[in-house]
């Protein structure tokens, strides 16, 4: 939702007829995602005409606001035909979607500019304030069991191992895979564990029947597609339908034959859920820990073939890039940004080898300010230890469960996030599962991210990257690391 104040000069009594269009910004190339109503003869204006966008928290959002003045005679003109160029601009506000999210109230208020258009005074053409909401449809939930009847066999020697494919049709047509079921064995009338699908789909859902086939090329045995509503009026009936195929010998693409095998709902239950804005807004916040590799596999820092080369132009290494890329999404979920920081794998100065450290070289407080800080505090570990060895993980866990167990125990609304660097295969691998065990109690996830050229297959074949798998949303791991938006997805 979107309301502004003073707009145009207000010394002059100027009052306008405003309009807001919305765009998502992609490295400066402009999206536009909507438009508001025009308000007639307002400087303070308030727009009922809601912006719907999908909130994604795993990448950054940029927002661009661009104001207009309607002239009068286009106000017979459809909102989404004017054309702006013909309009007067009045200003413009710039921000991501989770500066707006982390907010109180998801209320966050900005100040218009003009510079890209050169209009003088920006301090006279007003603000802009964003309210998120979010939509009642993301927190809910339906949960359906399907089972179907006399399908027909598709195996030679064997029947049918059929599972089902569930997808949204898009606006163009094209269906969007969204859920699948599991395999039901050598079974013509196969039940299914039930599905859970966000109940907000406006579109029509297309249910597909396949024969499973262990080379991948599945085959089809039956479609339907149905809305969200007659879903639920068919698990209310108890009424079965059949399923079809596309007609083989028809010219019509359109054509279809249906067939004897049917589909039922036999289960249809909608139930609503808390969702991650939920948490924000209730005081919940993320706390970022970062871990860095400092073992001598990565090379000689002086050298420009080291991971750990610091380049005079100021062009990121490896490891910069993922602290960065993580880092600018997560510290708008940390209001004090104060970040813990070790390394692991380094002997510092008169000392024995260490597998966590203070990187800013405090004996007690590992804590930095903000991603900066953990950038200048990387770089200075960098002159003052010796790169050493072996890479162990066990120590680091432990000392990031310890501070999520404090929080836990002073009752703080915190969720830790501990991103770990590295270069190699972790050495200490029962420590590690033992530690990632005991950490599984506690608010703590944890991000391994693999960089240069080592085999991180070895992660798999220690079990890693599977152990992962089992600890769904506690352990993440990133084998190599490719820069490119949006890792966190």
């Amino acid at each position: 939702s979107l309301s502004a104040s003073n707009l145009g000069d207000q010394e002059y009594f100027f009052k306008s007829n405003p309009i807001v269009v919305v765009y998502s910004s992609n490295d400066g190339a402009l999206e536009e995602i909507g438009r508001t109503e025009v308000i007639v003869n307002s400087s303070s204006p308030s727009w009922n005409a809601k912006i719907i966008l999908q909130y994604q928290f795993e990448v950054l959002q940029p927002l661009v606001f661009h104001i207009y003045d309607i002239d009068p005679q286009f106000h017979e003109v459809g909102e989404k035909m004017l054309k702006l160029e013909e309009q007067q601009f009045l200003g413009e506000a710039i921000c991501n979607l989770s500066d707006v999210i982390t907010k109180q109230n998801r209320l966050f208020t900005l100040k218009l500019g003009v510079s890209e258009h050169n209009l003088p005074n920006p301090s006279k053409f007003g603000e802009l304030t964003v309210q998120a909401e979010e939509s009642a449809g993301s927190k809910a939930l339906m949960e359906m069991v399907f089972h179907c009847s006399d399908l027909e066999i598709k195996d030679l020697l064997s029947k049918s191992d059929p599972f089902l494919l569930i997808s949204r049709m898009s606006e163009n047509g094209t269906p969007v895979p969204i859920c699948k079921t599991e395999v039901r064995k050598n079974d013509l009338n196969p039940k299914w564990k039930p599905v859970i699908m966000n109940l907000q789909q406006e579109n029509p859902l297309m249910i597909e029947c396949f024969n499973f086939s262990s080379n991948g090329k599945h085959d089809l045995v039956g479609k339907i597609v149905k809305s969200v509503a007659e879903l639920e009026n068919m698990y209310h009936s108890g009424n079965g339908e059949n399923f079809f195929v596309p007609a083989s010998n028809a010219h019509d693409c359109h054509s279809k034959e249906v067939l004897k095998s049917q589909v039922y709902v036999e289960k249809y239950l909608e139930n609503s859920r808390h969702t991650f804005i939920d948490y924000i807004s209730a005081g919940c916040q993320l706390n970022l820990m970062v871990a860095i590799d400092y073992t001598a596999s990565n090379g000689n820092p002086r050298l420009p073939d080291s991971l750990h080369y610091i380049d005079p132009s100021g062009r990121p290494n490896a490891y910069q890039r993922v602290i960065l890329e993580i880092g600018d999404i997560l510290q708008y979920y940390d209001p004090a940004k104060r970040i813990p920081s070790w390394g692991y794998g380094a002997r510092p100065i008169d000392g024995p080898v260490s597998h966590c450290f203070n990187l800013n070289g405090s004996t007690y407080q590992p804590e930095v300010e903000g991603i900066q800080g953990i950038m200048s505090a990387y770089i200075s570990a960098l002159r003052n230890v010796s790169l050493a060895g072996p890479t162990l993980f066990g120590p680091l866990l432990s000392t990031a469960t310890a501070i999520a167990s404090q929080s836990l125990t002073s009752n703080q609304q915190k969720y830790f996030i501990l991103l770990i660097v590295t270069d190699g295969v972790v050495t200490d691998f029962q420590e590690t599962i033992d530690a990632i065990i005991k950490a599984s109690d506690f608010p703590l996830s944890i991000i391994v991210v693999g960089v240069g050229g080592a085999d991180f297959k070895e992660m798999e074949v220690m079990g890693l990257d599977k152990f992962s798998q089992f600890y769904l949303c506690k352990v993440i791991c990133i084998f190599p690391f490719r820069h490119k938006s949006g890792m966190l997805k």
